[in-house]
């Protein structure tokens, strides 16, 4: 595995051993940063279920100004660090070795905004819909916040409106697919709400 474009483009990263980990492929990473790449520079980046870190170092290498990086499992956690110090990347990089709920909670009212997240939790557990609850009363996104869930092709995400989102594109690939999704615009909810509220009336 490697960075596929930026300013570490090349560089071998570590991964580590075992099913505790799904790393991203180089096509699929290459095919999903085409599609955002333009939009990077800048940005806080927030990369959930980290595993080797790949997503966030691909993200930092690209003009990223930050990534934060939550990953529960201690090895995949250090592995990130080494390969945060293998790119040079570790001064704009923060590693954080707990779970993805805990963690949030901890960035929770630091100033933090992210203008991009991306999830990649371990497929059908329905994780990826916990965290959409979380970040529903969150202030660490706002309504241009893009988020990016890696998920099985059988997930569903039937639950989006009811939660306040809104899908903006999915991209299937063989054997999983990324979703792309936002909190809806406020004027949007609004006229829902009064809509579910005069129906109810009738």
């Amino acid at each position: 595995m490697r960075v596929i474009a930026g300013k570490a483009r090349r560089l071998i990263l570590k991964t580590i051993d075992g099913q505790d980990t799904r790393p991203t492929t180089d096509r699929i990473k290459e095919t999903l940063f085409n599609m955002i790449n333009g939009d990077m520079p800048d940005c806080c980046f927030l990369d959930l279920f980290s595993g080797s870190g790949a997503i966030g170092i691909e993200a930092l290498s690209r003009g990223a100004r930050m990534a934060v990086m939550i990953e529960h499992n201690p090895r995949a956690a250090e592995c990130i660090r080494e390969n945060l110090k293998t790119t040079r990347l570790e001064d704009d990089a923060i590693v954080m070795n707990c779970d993805v709920m805990t963690g949030l909670g901890r960035l929770e009212g630091k100033g933090y905004v992210f203008q991009y997240v991306f999830l990649d939790p371990p497929y059908n557990h329905e994780w990826e819909k916990q965290v959409l609850q979380y970040f529903a009363d969150s202030l660490l996104i706002d309504e241009t916040t893009i988020i990016i869930i890696e998920a099985s092709l059988e997930t569903s995400f039937d639950y989006l409106d009811s939660l306040g989102y809104e899908m903006l594109k999915e991209k299937k690939y063989k054997t999983n697919k990324h979703v792309f999704v936002k909190k809806k615009e406020q004027k949007e909810k609004e006229e829902q709400y009064e809509k579910s509220s005069l129906s109810g009336k009738l």
